[in-house]
């Protein structure tokens, strides 16, 4: 029990998202902090001297005042993430897995092949195999299929070899 899980941990995939999960909340911290110290005080300058932020008061309570400012720097924050995700990760692994395509001899433009194309693909394969298994040249020896009929592999029991 304890092998299989210890063979999980290890896979490549739960380190590498163990170690993004990692570098992602420290760098959701470094940009919490930019907003919450940088961008959130200019937003709050363009509210009005009486009001603290960029928002409006519901009551005379301090707890109902609603904040478009804190909803605009979590904003600033997503973009920010995102955007940095994309730059530094996504892009270059795209740009990766199509060299790597190329190299391959694939062409990474290209449409994928259809489900129907696969298995027109896969049939005449088949039909190649069966075809060049009929008999084999200058032993005189029958490898069809016709010539095994003789072997059962099912679980009616008598061995391997019955008569049909």
């Amino acid at each position: 029990m304890l092998k299989g899980f210890k063979d999980f941990i290890m896979r490549g995939n739960v380190i590498e998202l163990a170690t993004a999960v990692i570098i992602g909340s420290a760098f959701t911290a470094i940009v919490k902090s930019i907003t919450d110290s940088i961008i959130q005080p200019l937003i709050n300058s363009l509210g009005s001297a009486e009001v603290g932020a960029v928002g409006f008061q519901i009551t005379d309570a301090e707890n109902t005042f609603v904040d478009f400012g804190a909803v605009i720097s979590a904003a600033i924050n997503f973009l920010i993430i995102a955007a940095v995700v994309y730059f530094l990760i996504v892009m270059p692994i795209n740009k990766l897995t199509e060299a790597a395509k190329r190299r391959h001899g694939v062409d990474p433009e290209a449409p994928a092949p259809t489900s129907e194309e696969l298995l027109a693909e896969i049939r005449d394969l088949l039909e190649a195999q069966s075809v060049s298994a009929k008999e084999i040249p200058g032993t005189g020896i029958n490898g069809s299929a016709d010539a095994a009929t003789d072997t059962d592999y099912g679980s009616t029991g008598g061995g391997r070899h019955q008569a049909k």
